[in-house]
């Protein structure tokens, strides 16, 4: 491959003029993201040189190299893949095992009637994530940190116990769904198969540094793509789906209002923002990054891409999860779901063994993906708070409150499916809460982000701005609505 490169690059300085491309040029010539453009320098596949403007310039023979590392279509996703970091993580990680439940029950009890929801959530949860790892890489600060110069420690705290709360009863939920679809697929004793999970997620958490531990994440964010085999698989009706996909059909009553808040709460949902801002704190930390006006832009710039692909991805991943259960649950009559295995269960003998298997396998690939975050996003957010060393880089002897604190949010957890309290209410009511809670954080969220003294030149475009705020009126909307038909 060296020998080809370099035979090339001699070919390509006989036959042609020196010409030096920018780094939008050198990517349009490719047909690539701008965020896999900059990683193929930062990997030494390409060489580049820094302008007088501080601006990268590539020469034009080293397109044709770049076009040899690219190589085939596969190559080229698997390089897109591992160009991309806290974003896709992210984004993946809101289909949990928890929100595959929530997104199964509403599937079986409203069909496609929820559909609608997928479309025009889209364009808000990229949005909000966009801002919180903007404010991540701005301020180089959690979102904890940042909460503080707006409100009193105090009310703070509330807000990060009540995330955490929230985050433990998805923690619970999460690792029995992941249990119960090992003893399905495999019979290892349900109460093995979850302290296995917890302790393993743990050990991973303390003795994995964050450099070794998110490529772990990145590749599990491919157990989501089940699911979207999952729906393929039901052979539905497209002309059917196509018409609920984009026209709201809301149902004025306390179920359905109930259902849509705690669809919003499990895709535009509190934990995300924390780690989200965290992990963006994180990546810099791990590539050394110095902050300055000029990094901080070009960050910003490559991390839309990143972000825009997780939010994507989980978006896709929710609208089939709900097209396969209103498919094949709520067209056959079988309205009531308590949980994802129990979808799983109810496919089986309706959509065939394919089916059921790609769904309980994706709840231990999306658990193993989730549950470390979950636990992590609330010992960033209380470690921030607290004033506290953290971060999944440390050792344990540097940051030893922020694991106790990951380990405590697990343990517990865990022990919820041992204590007679149902982790699928609690998992669905936790839902809900994500909901009451995002209404007052993506206010907040969105009032920083545009704040020029705290974001500088990096405030919010135009369509962050509308969607951003069009979430904080959705959210309102769908509680008052809730408060109106509870006393109907």
């Amino acid at each position: 491959m060296d020998e080809q490169k370099q035979e090339i690059i001699a070919t390509s300085e006989q036959n042609l003029p020196e010409k030096m491309l920018t780094l939008s040029e050198f990517r349009r010539e490719l047909g690539i993201p701008l965020v896999l453009a900059k990683k193929l320098i930062i990997w030494g596949e390409i060489n580049a040189v820094k302008a007088i403007d501080g601006t990268l310039r590539i020469a034009a023979p080293e397109v044709a190299v770049a076009r040899i590392v690219i190589g085939t279509p596969l190559k080229k996703a698997y390089l897109f893949v591992r160009a991309l970091g806290p974003g896709l993580i992210t984004g993946a990680s809101d289909d949990d095992p928890g929100g595959i439940g929530t997104y199964s029950a509403v599937g079986a009890k409203f069909g496609m009637n929820i559909l609608w929801m997928a479309a025009w959530l889209l364009p808000m949860m990229l949005a909000i994530q966009e801002t919180c790892a903007r404010i991540g890489i701005v301020t180089n600060k959690g979102l904890a940190a940042v909460l503080k110069q707006y409100f009193r420690r105090e009310v703070v705290l509330v807000a990060v116990l009540l995330l955490m709360i929230a985050n433990i009863a998805n923690i619970g939920a999460d690792l029995g769904a992941m249990a119960a679809s090992l003893e399905m697929v495999s019979g290892i004793n349900y109460a093995v198969g979850a302290i296995f999970f917890a302790v393993a997620i743990i050990l991973l958490e303390i003795f994995v540094k964050y450099h070794v531990y998110v490529k772990v994440l990145k590749w599990l964010t491919l157990s989501v793509f089940a699911y979207i085999i999952a729906g393929f698989m039901t052979h539905p009706n497209w002309s059917v789906v196509f018409k609920n996909s984009f026209i709201p059909q809301i149902s004025f009553t306390k179920e359905y209002i109930f259902a849509m808040i705690a669809v919003l709460g499990t895709t535009i949902t509190p934990y995300l923002f924390f780690w989200q801002a965290s992990e963006e704190v994180e990546d810099g930390k791990m590539n050394h990054v110095m902050h300055n006006k000029k990094v901080v832009k070009n960050r910003v710039s490559l991390m839309r891409t990143d972000v825009n692909a997780g939010m994507i991805l989980a978006n896709i991943v929710f609208f089939f999860i709900v097209l396969t259960t209103a498919n094949v649950l709520f067209a056959n009559g079988i309205t009531n779901i308590d949980s994802a295995q129990d979808a799983a269960l109810a496919l089986r003998p309706l959509a065939g063994d394919y089916a059921f298997l790609l769904f309980a396998i994706g709840i231990i690939g999306t658990g193993f993906l989730a549950v470390p975050i979950l636990a992590g996003s609330g010992a960033y957010a209380l470690s921030e708070l607290m004033r506290w060393n953290n971060g999944l880089e440390e050792k344990f002897s540097k940051a030893r409150g922020f694991y106790l604190v990951i380990t405590f949010s697990i343990f517990v957890g865990l022990a919820m499916n041992f204590m007679g309290i149902n982790p699928i209410k609690a998992l669905y009511w936790s839902a809900f809460l994500n909901g009451v809670i995002a209404l007052p954080l993506l206010a907040i969220i969105m009032k920083i982000g545009g704040d020029k003294k705290i974001m500088g030149r990096e405030t919010n475009p135009f369509w962050v701005k509308i969607c951003g705020w069009s979430a904080v009126i959705a959210t309102a909307a769908a509680l008052i609505g809730m408060m109106v038909v509870s006393f109907i």
